[in-house]
Order: C-alpha cells, then sequence, then structure tokens
C-alpha cells in the first residue's frame, strides 16, 4: 500500500465515523490520565532594576533589567541592538554585547553580530517579580 491509497483509507475511515474523531485518554508520564489542557501562566510584571542585576554564577549571561514585551526578535530585525549595539551603547549608556558575540564558529572575527548569538533570548532572559514556585536554598556568588 503507497502513501496516497493509505491517506485516501484513513480519509474515508473517519468520514465513516461521521468525521468524529475517536476519542480516547492519554496518559501523562506519571501514569495518571491528562483531563484538559494547561491553562497559559498570568502575566507577570517585569522586574525593571535600574543599573542591571547582579549574576549569581560566574559564566552567567548577563539578565535583561527592563521590559521587551515590543521588541522585535526574528531574522530581519533585532531590537536589543537599536541600544545595545557597538555604535549605540555610549549613547545610550547601555552595555554593547562582548567581543564573542562577533565571532562565528570558526573562530573568524565579524563586523555584525555573529549569527549564533543573534537571538539574545536564548542566553539573556527579563526577570518577573513573583514568588518562587518551589523552596529554594540557592546561595549566588558573594
Amino acid at each position: 500500500m503507497n502513501k496516497t491509497t493509505a491517506i485516501l483509507s484513513l480519509s474515508l475511515a473517519v468520514v465513516g465515523l461521521g468525521g468524529a474523531m475517536p476519542t480516547f485518554a492519554i496518559d501523562s508520564l506519571r501514569g495518571a490520565a491528562i483531563e484538559a489542557m494547561s491553562t497559559p501562566p498570568a502575566k507577570r510584571k517585569v522586574d525593571v532594576v535600574e543599573g542591571g542585576i547582579e549574576r549569581t554564577f560566574e559564566q552567567q549571561p548577563p539578565l535583561i533589567p527592563h521590559k521587551i514585551e515590543n521588541y522585535r526578535l526574528n531574522l530581519r530585525q533585532n531590537g536589543c541592538m537599536r541600544c545595545h549595539s557597538k555604535a549605540a551603547a555610549e549613547k545610550e549608556n547601555t552595555k554593547p554585547p562582548s567581543a564573542n558575540h562577533f565571532v562565528d564558529r570558526d573562530g573568524k572575527e565579524l563586523a555584525k553580530l555573529s549569527s549564533r548569538r543573534y537571538f539574545c533570548t536564548q542566553c539573556h532572559m527579563v526577570q518577573i517579580k513573583g514568588e518562587p514556585l518551589v523552596e529554594n536554598s540557592f546561595q549566588g556568588l558573594k
């Protein structure tokens, strides 16, 4: 049976059921049935910190100390670079990306931001005002 025949057979089977898909329970990895889709978390207020947020471990990417809700970050536009590019950082009193953001995977220095470092929110994130979800005794750098 080829792909086209298999798809046609499946389509006819579904139509034969009156167009209704069969229902069945989906079990979670914990063994309990999943009864409903989870609800998205409530929006939280972003923690805006003048002067930046201290790092809590070595090699930690800096945290974003401001809102980024309306920033465009896609293949054509990087809203972060409006203020954080090398040229704008001094004028805007912001920090430019470190030199490693301008190096390709072969170690060649680039004039523009490396494609590997282009999507800032892969490593950098905003902080929200909220209570911890679980008890945590983590102690950051002193």
